[in-house]
């Protein structure tokens, strides 16, 4: 039996794509304006205060992806949880691990460059030829996107109430492979996303060999980045480290290896 209403739904989504951003950090990232978006429905699904703040607290882990394409993620998560409670929470956070990557791929590339590069050209021109049709469609598209984030979140609802149902008890199944995919996410991010070179060179007579390109890459391309990765990781198991203190150790790291000559452009 369901536990939200059509009305309970359209309100978690209403606060999604009104308060995308707020409360964004460096920490977790988009993870404050989930729980603003979400509480309600959890309230709801959850009226035990113990299993309420721990489904709260799940929510309030790193998350970032664009926010037209999280309201895909956010509705089957949400589906997921009216259906099976507590027993999804590993399932919904890898979930969201796995899926906040790829259709984030896709959500910059359609919202924030292809759209508004096309409509953005016509309404432009329109507008510098003296027509105020410019403007209007400019904001005509997005009152148009208001509509279509809001069927975005019921196609994520839709599909992660059919994903429940469907699984049944292979539901841990899943919550595993949802887990290998999200990692191997996070795994192929490592060298695109993280930068980190030396170029320090060891010469003798006429022979100069590269540290970089002749001990590191031929050991394993991306090293370093994947070392950095690893120092962060540890330290994000240690207690007295914040996400906060690891980003300003990061920013020490680089401005004394900058100094030095020791670590260079990416």
């Amino acid at each position: 039996m369901s536990k939200l209403t059509e009305k309970d739904r359209k309100s978690m989504f209403r606060r999604w794509i009104f308060g995308a951003g707020l409360g964004y950090n460096y920490e977790s990232q988009q993870a404050p304006a989930v729980v603003f978006a979400m509480r309600k429905a959890l309230r709801k699904i959850y009226p035990n205060d113990e299993e309420y703040i721990e489904a709260m607290e799940n929510h309030y882990k790193y998350f970032n992806a664009t926010p037209q394409m999280a309201n895909i993620i956010l509705g089957a998560t949400l589906a997921m949880e009216e259906k099976d409670g507590l027993k999804a929470k590993e399932a919904v956070q890898s979930l969201k691990t796995s899926l906040m990557g790829p259709l984030s791929g896709v959500g910059d590339s359609v919202f924030w460059i292809l759209i508004p590069t096309i409509m953005g050209s016509i309404a432009g021109y329109m507008a510098l030829q003296g027509n105020a049709m410019g403007a209007i469609l400019w904001m005509v598209m997005y009152i148009a996107f208001y509509w279509l984030k809001m069927w975005l979140c019921k196609v994520g609802y839709e599909s992660g109430t059919k994903l429940i149902t469907s699984l049944g008890k292979q539901i841990s199944s899943f919550t595993d492979a949802v887990s290998v995919m999200g990692l191997m996410v996070v795994g192929s991010l490592i060298p695109t996303v993280v930068k980190m070179i030396t170029p320090l060179e060891f010469s003798t007579g006429d022979v100069v060999l590269s540290v970089q390109t002749e001990i590191f890459d031929k050991i394993m391309p991306a090293l370093l980045p994947v070392g950095l990765t690893l120092l962060v990781y540890y330290l994000l198991g240690k207690k007295n480290w914040t996400p906060t203190k690891i980003i300003l150790l990061i920013i020490v790291i680089s401005l004394v290896g900058a100094a030095t000559g020791i670590l260079g452009i990416a």
